[in-house]
């Protein structure tokens, strides 16, 4: 019987310390060896467990590209080994725009895990030597993501996701407080406003539910066998989550010259004559003959709208609507230190109190 060290390795740690130990062996890994050296087997109950443990995860491997080759003993020894092909799992020549590294920074910003935090910030260093420079923050200015830690619900979600298996976990309803064990067949993972939300069919209920990853009480145990179900194709991800914002609106923007490519990238095109104000009494005329392009954007959530065209700074400026326009100058005033306390609308999106 293995010693309980603890709190158990989440999935995707488990298989990072595999795939590492997989690389990084001069010849082949048993599953001794595995067992006994890679983080995460060693929590194994028993030698049945993680025989279906090391499988799984191998399989996981393989179907995410990584070629996990098996080694025949040789010599005195029929013991099989296991190890990753370098030479096929090696990564090709980087070559990222500036926009696409901005996006690897973007994304790296989730990684708030200590252990993963330094390995993170290295290997965009090593990205970034490659060219950018002010470039990468502009093309993700404003995006910056404002997400709380995903918490231990994450990993076995993630996991029971990928192999279409069936989860039950305790959950505190946000309108009661009450806990309940709920069944449930999870499809997909997002966050909104601030939080972790999964998605899927409760089996209780026979709908469709959205949970928030913070209010799940306790472990999420993973049960029956994977290919239990099928996940519905064009799953509604922003419906299901009842985000609530708003009609379509659109702001017009004078933006200067060959900044903010990503609002570029979303405006619309004006039919008939273009109008001498941005429907709130701004000369668009004005802005042009400043040197600003007018672009209209459509937005929905005025917040996410606002963080984002205040990410440019004055690179972007608000012509229409006067609101969308107080709220940006709210956020450079409080940037600026001469306000700091936020002002209505500049939290959009699913509140904590939303319920599964």
């Amino acid at each position: 019987m293995v010693e309980d060290l603890g709190a158990p390795t989440r999935p995707d740690e488990r298989l990072l310390n595999l795939v590492i130990a997989l690389l990084n062996t001069s010849v082949a890994m048993t599953k001794q060896q595995v067992r006994s050296s890679v983080h995460g087997y060693d929590q194994a109950a028993s030698t049945e467990a993680f025989e279906r443990m090391f499988e799984r995860d191998k399989d996981s491997l393989r179907a995410l590209g990584v070629p996990v080759v098996t080694v025949e003993g040789g010599g005195h020894s029929d013991e099989v080994g296991y190890r990753i092909d370098a030479e096929a799992y090696a990564l090709g020549p980087v070559d990222l725009t500036a926009a696409e590294l901005g996006v690897v920074a973007l994304a790296a910003q989730l990684w708030s895990d200590k252990t993963l935090r330094t390995d993170m910030s290295r290997a965009l260093t090593k990205l970034a030597a490659a060219g950018g420079g002010a470039a990468v923050d502009d093309a993700v200015a404003g995006l910056a993501p404002r997400v709380r830690a995903a918490g231990d619900a994450y990993g076995p979600l993630l996991e029971a996701i990928s192999q279409r298996r069936r989860v039950t976990f305790r959950y505190r309803a946000a309108s009661t407080g009450q806990v309940r064990s709920r069944r449930v067949e999870p499809w997909r993972i997002a966050a909104r406003g601030g939080g972790w939300y999964v998605v899927g069919h409760d089996l209780d209920r026979g709908a469709v539910r959205v949970f928030r990853l913070s209010r799940v009480d306790g472990r999420v145990r993973l049960e029956g066998e994977p290919g239990a179900f099928v996940v519905p194709d064009g799953v509604d991800v922003d419906a299901a989550l009842g985000s609530g914002l708003g009609a379509e609106r659109v702001a017009v923007l004078g933006v200067l010259p060959e900044r903010a490519s990503a609002l570029r990238a979303r405006a619309v095109p004006v039919a008939g004559d273009v109008r001498a104000d941005g429907g709130d009494g701004v000369d668009e005329q004005a802005a042009a003959d400043a040197g600003r392009d007018v672009v209209r954007v459509p937005f929905r959530s005025s917040g996410a709208m606002a963080d984002e065209v205040a990410g440019y700074g004055d690179a972007v400026v608000v012509l229409g609507p006067a609101g969308l326009r107080d709220e940006v100058l709210r956020r450079l005033r409080a940037a600026a230190g001469l306000s700091s306390v936020p002002g209505p609308g500049a939290r959009d999106g699913l509140e904590d109190g939303s319920d599964g």
